[in-house]
């Protein structure tokens, strides 16, 4: 009973997509450079022609919170999430033409909905995208970004940020993101959907 209680706990939760050929590849903001740097490789694999990290910093913090991995590699003095994702993807070999700009999103669904105006803006149709996110962030991203681009198909192809699919339940900080994870989904969807 319990192993299958995880099961679908992880099922739900870290969504998995093959890459395939898309229009653009989302980075959802945050202080990790994993997720660009699968953009970045995914990019030079020629799956999408663009990039478009999204993020202005949290909400919660109220400024840039800083580089939370490899900061050696990627020490700028960043103000922004978009600026830090951006020099991962140059660092990574992706030309700055080709990596769009949204920095003023502060929370996930605001990385959808900015991208969104961005890409309408810019008069770009998205009929197939690509979310790099952290692994637990996995399916709200693919819910949010859902939300906005209703018409595409979205995957995701994530990066491990240290939790993910297969350690989750192992320590009290994976559990914490998980089930916080899962907790989002459910009352940050309720208050969406009673707006709409």
């Amino acid at each position: 009973m319990h192993d299958k209680l995880l099961k679908n706990f992880t099922d739900f939760i870290f969504v998995n997509d093959p890459p395939r050929e898309a229009d653009i590849i989302f980075v959802p903001g945050n202080g990790y450079p994993q997720m660009a740097e699968k953009a970045a490789w995914l990019w030079k694999e020629g799956v999408a022609p663009e990039i478009l990290p999204s993020g202005r910093y949290s909400v919660l913090t109220g400024h840039f919170s800083g580089v939370l991995a490899k900061a050696e590699v990627y020490g700028g003095d960043y103000q922004t999430e978009w600026e830090f994702l951006k020099d991962v993807l140059v660092k990574n070999g992706v030309p700055e033409t080709a990596v769009l700009r949204e920095d003023q999103a502060m929370y996930t669904y605001e990385n959808a909905i900015y991208s969104r105006q961005v890409l309408d803006t810019l008069g770009r149709v998205v009929k197939t995208g690509i979310i790099c996110c952290k692994e637990y962030h996995a399916r709200r991203c693919l819910l949010y970004y859902q939300l906005l681009f209703p018409d595409a198909e979205l995957l995701v192809c994530p990066a491990d940020t240290g939790i993910n699919r297969e350690n989750w339940m192992d320590s009290g900080e994976g559990i914490d993101q998980v089930l916080s994870e899962i907790e989002r989904c459910g009352g940050q969807f309720h208050k969406i959907l009673r707006n709409l």
